[in-house]
Protein backbone atom coordinates (compact mmCIF):
# COMPACT_ATOMS: atom_id res chain seq x y z
CA UNK A 1 0.00 0.00 0.00
CA UNK A 2 1.79 3.29 -0.85
CA UNK A 3 0.53 6.77 -2.41
CA UNK A 4 1.63 8.95 -5.19
CA UNK A 5 3.25 11.96 -4.34
CA UNK A 6 0.96 13.61 -6.41
CA UNK A 7 -1.95 12.88 -4.50
CA UNK A 8 -3.55 15.41 -3.04
CA UNK A 9 -3.81 15.79 1.32
CA UNK A 10 -7.90 14.60 1.19
CA UNK A 11 -7.13 12.01 -0.99
CA UNK A 12 -4.21 10.87 1.74
CA UNK A 13 -6.16 10.99 4.34
CA UNK A 14 -8.75 8.88 2.94
CA UNK A 15 -6.43 6.60 1.88
CA UNK A 16 -5.08 6.40 5.44
CA UNK A 17 -8.16 6.39 7.27
CA UNK A 18 -9.92 3.49 4.90
CA UNK A 19 -6.88 1.18 5.12
CA UNK A 20 -6.96 1.87 9.04
CA UNK A 21 -3.13 2.57 8.94
CA UNK A 22 -0.96 5.69 10.20
CA UNK A 23 1.24 6.09 7.78
CA UNK A 24 1.76 5.20 3.86
CA UNK A 25 5.41 5.58 1.58
CA UNK A 26 5.02 7.95 -0.51
CA UNK A 27 6.08 6.90 -4.47
CA UNK A 28 7.18 8.70 -7.08
CA UNK A 29 6.42 8.00 -10.96
CA UNK A 30 8.66 5.12 -11.20
CA UNK A 31 7.12 3.56 -7.37
CA UNK A 32 10.24 4.29 -5.83
CA UNK A 33 9.82 5.35 -2.15
CA UNK A 34 10.42 9.54 -1.84
CA UNK A 35 8.79 9.91 1.83
CA UNK A 36 6.84 8.85 3.93
CA UNK A 37 3.19 10.75 4.63
CA UNK A 38 1.33 10.13 8.04
CA UNK A 39 -1.74 10.72 10.02
CA UNK A 40 0.42 13.24 12.23
CA UNK A 41 1.83 15.17 8.82
CA UNK A 42 -1.93 15.27 8.00
CA UNK A 43 -3.18 16.77 11.58
CA UNK A 44 -0.19 19.40 11.34
CA UNK A 45 -1.83 20.41 7.66
CA UNK A 46 -5.13 20.86 8.77
CA UNK A 47 -4.12 22.52 11.83
CA UNK A 48 -1.49 24.91 11.04
CA UNK A 49 -1.60 24.80 6.85
CA UNK A 50 0.68 23.50 4.85
CA UNK A 51 4.49 22.88 6.33
CA UNK A 52 7.22 23.91 3.99
CA UNK A 53 9.76 21.16 5.54
CA UNK A 54 12.39 22.07 2.36
CA UNK A 55 14.77 19.39 3.35
CA UNK A 56 16.29 17.06 0.79
CA UNK A 57 15.48 13.38 0.87
CA UNK A 58 17.42 10.36 2.59
CA UNK A 59 18.29 7.02 0.87
CA UNK A 60 19.98 3.76 2.34
CA UNK A 61 20.85 1.26 0.48
CA UNK A 62 19.76 2.48 -3.03
CA UNK A 63 21.76 1.43 -5.89
CA UNK A 64 21.47 5.63 -7.14
CA UNK A 65 20.15 8.34 -5.98
CA UNK A 66 17.59 9.91 -8.33
CA UNK A 67 18.08 13.24 -9.01
CA UNK A 68 15.94 15.98 -7.57
CA UNK A 69 15.70 19.54 -8.01
CA UNK A 70 16.42 22.03 -5.73
CA UNK A 71 13.49 23.45 -5.59
CA UNK A 72 11.06 23.38 -2.75
CA UNK A 73 7.70 22.79 -3.21
CA UNK A 74 5.66 26.23 -3.63
CA UNK A 75 2.29 27.07 -1.82
CA UNK A 76 1.70 30.31 -2.61
CA UNK A 77 -2.13 30.26 -4.31
CA UNK A 78 -1.87 26.59 -3.81
CA UNK A 79 -5.09 25.84 -3.11
CA UNK A 80 -5.09 21.51 -2.72
CA UNK A 81 -1.66 21.29 -1.31
CA UNK A 82 -0.42 17.57 -2.42
CA UNK A 83 1.06 14.89 -0.53
CA UNK A 84 4.62 15.99 -1.63
CA UNK A 85 3.89 19.18 0.00
CA UNK A 86 3.16 17.61 3.64
CA UNK A 87 5.21 14.11 3.36
CA UNK A 88 8.44 13.51 5.18
CA UNK A 89 10.89 12.90 3.19
CA UNK A 90 13.54 11.18 4.27
CA UNK A 91 12.83 7.04 3.59
CA UNK A 92 14.82 4.30 4.85
CA UNK A 93 15.64 1.17 2.59
CA UNK A 94 16.09 -2.46 2.98
CA UNK A 95 16.33 -5.67 0.45
CA UNK A 96 14.11 -8.84 0.50
CA UNK A 97 17.07 -11.19 1.74
CA UNK A 98 17.57 -8.73 4.81
CA UNK A 99 18.15 -10.78 7.64
CA UNK A 100 15.24 -10.06 10.68
CA UNK A 101 18.20 -9.82 12.69
CA UNK A 102 19.96 -6.87 10.67
CA UNK A 103 16.20 -5.24 10.17
CA UNK A 104 15.90 -5.23 13.82
CA UNK A 105 18.98 -3.30 14.63
CA UNK A 106 18.50 -0.82 12.14
CA UNK A 107 14.70 -0.37 13.14
CA UNK A 108 16.03 0.39 16.65
CA UNK A 109 19.52 2.42 15.29
CA UNK A 110 17.19 4.66 13.34
CA UNK A 111 14.44 4.86 15.87
CA UNK A 112 11.75 3.90 12.86
CA UNK A 113 9.12 2.00 13.24
CA UNK A 114 8.49 0.64 9.46
CA UNK A 115 11.31 0.18 6.80
CA UNK A 116 10.93 0.28 2.75
CA UNK A 117 11.59 -2.84 0.86
CA UNK A 118 12.76 -2.25 -2.70
CA UNK A 119 13.77 -4.54 -5.53
CA UNK A 120 17.57 -4.23 -7.22
CA UNK A 121 16.15 -1.42 -9.14
CA UNK A 122 15.06 0.96 -6.15
CA UNK A 123 10.90 0.07 -6.47
CA UNK A 124 9.00 -0.49 -3.12
CA UNK A 125 7.69 -3.99 -2.92
CA UNK A 126 6.61 -3.76 0.13
CA UNK A 127 7.40 -2.42 3.96
CA UNK A 128 8.25 -4.21 7.19
CA UNK A 129 7.15 -2.53 10.69
CA UNK A 130 7.55 -3.11 14.50
CA UNK A 131 4.59 -5.19 14.34
CA UNK A 132 5.31 -7.19 11.38
CA UNK A 133 7.92 -8.40 13.43
CA UNK A 134 6.44 -9.36 16.37
CA UNK A 135 3.59 -10.88 14.36
CA UNK A 136 6.56 -13.42 13.48
CA UNK A 137 8.69 -13.31 15.85
CA UNK A 138 8.61 -16.98 17.69
CA UNK A 139 9.24 -17.26 21.30
CA UNK A 140 11.26 -20.90 21.86
CA UNK A 141 9.29 -23.20 24.23
CA UNK A 142 10.03 -25.07 27.05
CA UNK A 143 10.54 -28.44 24.77
CA UNK A 144 13.23 -26.60 23.05
CA UNK A 145 15.30 -26.79 25.29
Amino acid sequence: MSIRRTAIVSEAAAFLSSKAISAAPVIDEAGRPVGVVSSTDILIHMSQGTVNRNRSPEYLEWPERPAFSGDGPQFEGVTHPTVRDIMTPGVFCVRPETPVGKLVKKMLALKVRRLFVVDCDGVLIGVVSTLDVLRNHRRPSHQDG
